[in-house]
């Protein structure tokens, strides 16, 4: 890993992501090039190169409460950042919204067998009922819609995931879609 390409790539939305986080601007630069220096020395322990966005904002999150926990002993860390719930759960809610949209925008029989199962409860044994389908045929295009719709989420936004899994920060992408 070439650490100026880093630099030039991730320095701008590490720098918003820290300013969000600490608001001071005096700090943000210091502790930028605290998590290069971080970065540089620790590179040969990325076991994943596609992993690095991950994992240069997990040294960012763990530089941030390093510098509360040395310059700010008396206050609190901000919320979300010591408790990982609150932070997936804020993240959640604003996606909410853009799953609707982005579920219209799938071709018609995924859109309705998506629509059924995710937005209505519906079971698959029940769509394929309802749409005249076998059952295989209904779980192949729940399955599909699924696939389709992660497909447009992905395009529009970058997802940060925690161990588990679960969505707990986002960003939208430069050319991000209009869907939401």
């Amino acid at each position: 890993m070439n650490i100026e390409k880093l630099w030039k790539e991730y320095h701008a939305v590490l720098r918003r992501f820290i300013l969000r986080r600490i608001g001071e601007e005096s700090a943000v630069e210091d502790l930028l090039q605290d998590i290069f220096v971080k970065v540089h020395t620790k590179i040969d322990t990325l076991k994943d190169s596609r992993r690095i966005r991950s994992w240069l904002y997990q040294i960012t999150r763990n530089t941030i409460i390093d510098y509360y926990r040395s310059h700010k002993r008396m206050e609190e860390l901000p919320e979300g950042l010591s408790d990982s719930e609150k932070d997936e759960g804020r993240a959640m809610k604003e996606l909410a919204g853009c799953v609707r949209p982005m579920i219209e925008k799938l071709s018609e029989p995924y859109r309705e067998a998506v629509i059924l199962s995710e937005l209505q409860g519906l079971a698959q044994k029940d769509i394929a009922v309802k749409q005249g389908i076998s059952l295989p045929g209904a779980k192949s295009r729940v399955q599909r819609g699924r696939q389709k719709l992660k497909e447009l989420m992905l395009e529009c936004c970058h997802y940060e995931f925690d161990r588990r899994g679960r969505v707990y920060d986002y960003e939208r992408k430069k050319d991000h879609c209009n869907a939401c």
